[in-house]
């Protein structure tokens, strides 16, 4: 099951009245359960680890009170990396101009690599997550003006 897969079933679950769902592929599974607004993620092959998203955090707005400019939001729940490795600099950084389709960032989830790219044309006016740290479903990442 894919990534964006992934979200989809997210976002149903936390759309619909449903208070779970267990799914199950090639060695895959994945148990997702809704409790007092949020939605408990489980997945893995044989160890189970447990991943909680707010359903309150799902719109990228949301998280960019403050500030002007448009924001480019988490597009899944992960790792944010900077960097393309520990010793390479930074994609981008404050003050950089970019371009729509531009990689900002890349956020590790479930060992695969994610490129963030630029959804905009503008300049960084602001990072808002930290290397290294985990992120959500729909969190500010970057401000570009």
């Amino acid at each position: 099951m894919g990534v964006e897969e992934l979200i989809r079933l997210i976002e149903a679950v936390s759309a619909s009245g449903l208070t779970g769902l267990k799914y199950e592929e090639g060695g895959v599974k994945l148990h997702l359960t809704k409790k007092q607004g949020q939605i408990q993620v489980q997945a893995g092959e044989m160890p189970v680890q447990a991943v909680s998203v707010s359903v309150s955090e799902a719109q990228p707005e949301t998280q960019a009170a403050g500030g002007s400019g448009n924001v480019v939001g988490s597009p899944l729940v992960g790792t944010f990396y900077t960097a393309p490795s520990e010793d390479a600099e930074p994609f981008v950084s404050v003050g950089d101009r970019v371009k729509k389709g531009q990689t900002l960032a890349i956020i590790e989830a479930m060992k695969l690599m994610n490129e963030i790219e630029s959804e905009y044309d503008g300049i960084v006016t602001e990072i808002c997550a930290a290397n290294g740290q985990a992120v959500e479903y729909g969190q500010a990442l970057f401000r570009i003006e």
